[in-house]
């Protein structure tokens, strides 16, 4: 049975965000939708929608921060700011991998509203947020 993708931009998806994070989700189900956005951006590239795949990935790396943060410390990531700065603290115990991923994630956030990257430029990313996830995915107990 397939599911249907609906694109939702504007003032729409910002509510929906912003409703997204108030609700109590566990790490594992944050870990759950990482990995089904890393599937989703893989179907979106094959579609040629450089610019929903570049948000999946970006959309991914953050889900798995937030799972990962609150399964270790029982701390809520709310802002980019938050994703930012609990990077740091992920790349100064894993290394410095991580920081490239978050990077590349935070330049695929960039695309998804200026259009600027290509196929490729999403393909690295995902090679290095796939990494992030997976490795967060192992922590939490959700490997696939």
């Amino acid at each position: 049975m397939g599911m249907d993708v609906v694109t939702i931009r504007g003032v729409i998806a910002r509510r929906l965000r912003e409703e997204a994070r108030k609700l109590d989700l566990s790490p594992e189900e944050y870990v759950r939708a990482a990995l089904e956005l890393l599937e989703g951006t893989r179907e979106e590239l094959e579609r040629g929608n450089v610019r929903q795949a570049a948000e999946k990935v970006w959309g991914a790396a953050a889900l798995a921060l937030r799972a990962y943060a609150l399964w270790r410390e029982g701390r809520r990531l709310a802002s980019h700011g938050e994703l930012w700065e609990y990077k740091s603290t992920l790349a100064d115990e894993w290394g410095g991998w991580v920081r490239v991923a978050f990077q590349q994630a935070s330049s695929m956030h960039v695309c998804f509203y200026e259009g600027w990257c290509d196929r490729g430029d999403v393909e690295e990313a995902l090679k290095s947020v796939r990494r992030l996830v997976e490795e967060i995915s192992r922590r939490v107990g959700q490997t696939e």
